[in-house]
């Protein structure tokens, strides 16, 4: 029998030794008890050799392992873990014997799980040593889909320089865009995808001295641009085709618009509409439509209730709005008879700043931002939202649920601390924190929203004292 002496690397002579010439044995003066270990994360050096008691299996010496053509012996060796793909590419396996080793149960043996009940070998498997809640279990025993190895992360990308108030994406002729509301520049920007350098570049801005939000809505070849501003009136620009710049269309309802504060879009009787939450006493939120070739009003709302934000959302197959003010708690209004009538206001619902909403489940849910106190999360029950969690929010201005690929979070930005995000747990149907976003740290973060660009995820953080933010959005694999 051919000796092996030397062992370049753990993993080149492990896959040496065990798949590419199954007649070889390693002895111990050759490969120490600490080489193994290195391989395989033992927790501490054995106090005698161990042995193996199966007819046919060949003796490994004084480091416990064993081969044969068809059958593999770890048995007895102290090993935590195993290598993902030990096995791959032995076929002709009738037997493994892996008892005496105190496996970690974890996301490390996630591939053996799953791979024990798929393997047409025996597989002599012993116990788990850990975790606690999985002690002394024997492995064919635990069930690999209550494992979660799959983990999500938000790192820095790039910085916008400017503050913004708003961030919106869109998709315009097939190409993904973002628009940021910059009162303190005068502009709405857009920025678009650099293929070249792999980084968000300006596109196209408008001028549009104190915007608080810029909304847009993409008609075919035509793109409109709703600029909601604090003073000198809120204007739409346009861009008839591909081919031409954005330019001023028209004033809106400049005697109701007189200090906006939020802007939504929403379709009613297929026709798109915007509605637009005004904050002072003698405006008024104006719901405005597609009539020609521009919007106009067709309806006021909540005269003299100062409202700070506007939602769109549907509820039982019907459009409704919700409105939260600086005077009353949100209203909900719903559509009926070709205008908005008010249905209910949500109790328990105090000094709300703003509200999002999000689907998950079949579930309709509702985020409220609240300045002091806790905001909250709700779920509709078919009649009214229904308090479901509260969650510490000193100095918040945005909860703003966002659905990333297939990871539904939330994140609650803060003035005075740092903003947290949180993860939807489905089996609970909570929120659970996930990380803090930074650094770089987000100064007084104003709104979020996420794109999509050659294939991978950002997340975009609005900030009113401080530049926007990028973040990229990575999912990583806990048992590789």
């Amino acid at each position: 029998m051919m000796r092996l002496r030397a062992y370049p690397t753990c993993s080149t002579s492990l896959l040496r030794t065990m798949r590419l010439d199954p007649s070889l044995r390693m002895p111990s003066e050759d490969f120490a008890h600490s080489h193994i270990c290195e391989c395989f994360h033992c927790p501490s050096p054995p106090s005698e050799a161990p042995h193996t008691h199966h007819p046919g299996i060949i003796l490994g010496a004084a480091d416990g392992f064993s081969f044969s053509p068809s059958t593999r012996s770890l048995a007895n060796n102290h090993l935590e873990t195993l290598p993902r793909f030990l096995f791959r590419g032995l076929e002709t396996l009738t037997h493994v014997d892996l008892r005496g080793n105190p496996f970690q149960c974890d996301c490390r043996a996630l591939w053996l799980l799953q791979w024990i009940p798929t393997v047409n070998a025996s597989v002599g498997t012993g116990a788990c040593a850990g975790p606690a809640a999985l002690a002394h279990m024997q492995l064919r025993h635990v069930d690999p889909k209550t494992f979660k190895c799959r983990a999500i992360e938000l790192s820095w990308f790039q910085t916008v320089g400017e503050s913004a108030l708003g961030v919106e994406a869109f998709s315009y002729q097939e190409e993904p865009y973002i628009v940021l509301a910059q009162p303190f520049a005068g502009r709405c920007l857009i920025l678009a995808w650099d293929y070249s350098l792999q980084r968000f570049r300006q596109e196209e801005e408008l001028s549009a001295p104190s915007v608080v939000s810029c909304k847009p809505l993409a008609l075919g070849p035509r793109l409109f641009v709703l600029a909601a501003r604090l003073w000198g009136g809120s204007q739409l620009w346009a861009r008839p085709s591909p081919d031409l710049r954005l330019a001023p269309l028209q004033v809106l309802a400049p005697r109701r618009l007189l200090r906006p504060n939020d802007a939504e879009l929403l379709w009613l009787d297929g026709q798109p509409c915007f509605v637009v939450a005004d904050a002072s006493k003698a405006g008024s939120t104006t719901l405005l439509c597609r009539d020609g070739p521009g919007f106009y009003p067709r309806q006021s709302l909540h005269a003299w209730h100062r409202d700070t934000d506007v939602e769109a959302l549907e509820l039982d197959g019907r459009p409704h709005l919700l409105l939260a003010s600086a005077s009353q708690r949100p209203v909900l209004f719903h559509w009926f008879g070709g205008r908005f009538e008010r249905r209910t206001d949500i109790p328990e619902a105090e000094d709300v700043y703003a509200t999002r909403h999000f689907q998950a489940g079949g579930d309709v849910f509702l985020c409220l931002t609240r300045y002091i106190g806790d905001s909250m999360v709700m779920r509709w029950d078919g009649s009214m939202f229904r308090l479901l969690q509260k969650l510490p929010s000193r100095g918040a201005h945005v909860f703003q649920p966002l659905l990333i690929a297939k990871d539904q979070l939330a994140i609650l930005g803060s003035d005075f601390a740092f903003s947290q995000v949180f993860h939807l747990e489905p089996d609970k149907g909570l929120l659970e924190p996930l990380q803090e976003l930074g650094p770089p740290a987000i100064v007084a973060p104003r709104a979020f929203a996420h794109i999509t660009m050659a294939g991978r995820r950002f997340l975009f953080a609005a900030c009113f004292k401080g530049p926007t933010q990028i973040y990229q959005h990575h999912e990583l694999d806990l048992s590789a």
